[in-house]
């Protein structure tokens, strides 16, 4: 089971979308979520999911699982994609996002909060790290397929957005 994390905006879904057209098994974690919602975040906009009781059930799976909680999940590899936060900014906006929400969302990417999790929870040598900034879909894909496959080494924690977090922390 090969997880595909990251913060919003980062190109989970569309790399997913590339897997899938090729013709690999992936699963969008969000749709397995719904259960183990315990409140929703009005604030925020956001469910509030009990992550402990839903990777407790969660059935192992052969192939890919996407979704920003796939670093929660017993993962032979995961894969955190990255995006500069500026960048980030703009992709979310486009979606229609409250100015809070991507803002968070931002700052979280700015402090490597979810590389951080990964690298609590996996060995270094299962954590690939992929800046999807300006790279294309098919190949943000190839590196997942190529890290999946045992071609390429893991490699993390040289990516730097420090320079983007917002100075009223």
């Amino acid at each position: 089971m090969i997880g595909i994390t990251g913060t919003p905006g980062t190109g989970k879904s569309a790399a997913a979308a590339e897997l899938r057209a090729r013709g690999f098994l992936v699963v969008d974690l969000k749709t397995t979520v719904a259960p183990y919602v315990v409140a929703h975040d009005a604030v925020r906009d956001a469910d509030e999911v009990d992550v402990d009781a839903w990777a407790d059930a969660f059935s192992y799976t052969e192939g890919y699982v996407e979704g920003s909680l796939a670093h929660f999940l017993a993962c032979d590899k995961i894969v955190v994609l990255r995006c500069r936060p500026d960048v980030l900014k703009l992709r979310l906006a486009s979606r229609g996002y409250a100015a809070a929400k991507v803002a968070e969302n931002c700052q979280a990417e700015a402090l490597d909060v979810i590389l951080s999790e990964t690298a609590d929870m996996f060995a270094s040598e299962q954590v690939y790290e992929i800046d999807t900034t300006n790279r294309d879909v098919v190949s943000v894909a190839d590196l997942i397929v190529s890290f999946a496959a045992g071609e390429i080494p893991a490699s993390f924690g040289t990516i730097d957005w420090s320079e983007f977090l917002d100075p009223m922390l």
